[in-house]
């Protein structure tokens, strides 16, 4: 779980950084030919995030096909957690994108999204549990359904921990979470937010890239 939660965003993130820093140059050679901007950019994060996708899907999915999954009543899960890392991988592209697109300089583009990285893996968690504990004397179910949702990664671990039938590990919070995305609708809702956490920042890629000057 660790690591479709953590390393995937990270492994996405650093790949297009490098990727996009490392090919400046044909890019622009891109945009001096008649070709929609739109076109060029969502090629290339099309491409991209497929390739990191799908080498996810096969690199974990051939090993436990081979051990006999289909045999396993688990192959469900198994195949949700595959579909909720290929999801963090398109997420993080974009959003690597974008800062790529903002910064000029390679060493700024890193560490910006490093440290975008870093706030939804570690730094979100450790300021909304310091809020939790600010405010223990309050009724904070809502607020936690609610500050999950500006958090894909924390998504995704709400997700994989509701497939994995262990909420019960998370106590009082973990029965909220249970009673709203253990439902038909929650699951549906929760996916649609990690789509639309993929659909914005293409928005803002297309949008940022077709004002930008090459």
């Amino acid at each position: 779980m660790n690591i479709i939660i953590v390393l995937t965003p990270l492994i996405g993130t650093l790949f297009w950084v490098m990727y996009y820093y490392n090919s400046r140059e044909f890019i622009e050679l891109l945009l001096s030919q008649p070709l929609k901007r739109k076109n060029i950019f969502l090629g290339q994060y099309l491409g991209i995030s497929l390739s990191l996708a799908l080498s996810l899907v096969i690199g974990l999915g051939i090993p436990f096909l081979a051990y006999g999954l289909f045999t396993s009543a688990e192959i469900y899960n198994f195949f949700s957690l595959l579909l909720i890392g290929a999801l963090l991988t398109f997420i993080f592209v974009a959003l690597s994108y974008i800062i790529a697109l903002l910064f000029e300089d390679k060493i700024k583009g890193f560490g910006f999204s490093i440290i975008t990285w870093l706030f939804f893996a570690v730094i979100y968690d450790g300021l909304f549990l310091i809020l939790l504990l600010m405010f223990d004397d309050y009724p904070l179910d809502k607020f936690a359904l609610f500050a999950s949702i500006f958090n894909p990664i924390d998504l995704s671990r709400i997700l994989i921990i509701l497939k994995l039938d262990i909420a019960a590990l998370l106590g009082y919070t973990g029965a909220v979470f249970q009673d709203f995305f253990g439902t038909d609708f929650g699951m549906l809702f929760s996916i649609f937010l990690l789509f639309l956490w993929i659909l914005i920042p293409i928005l803002l890629i297309i949008f940022i890239s077709k004002r930008k000057d090459f």
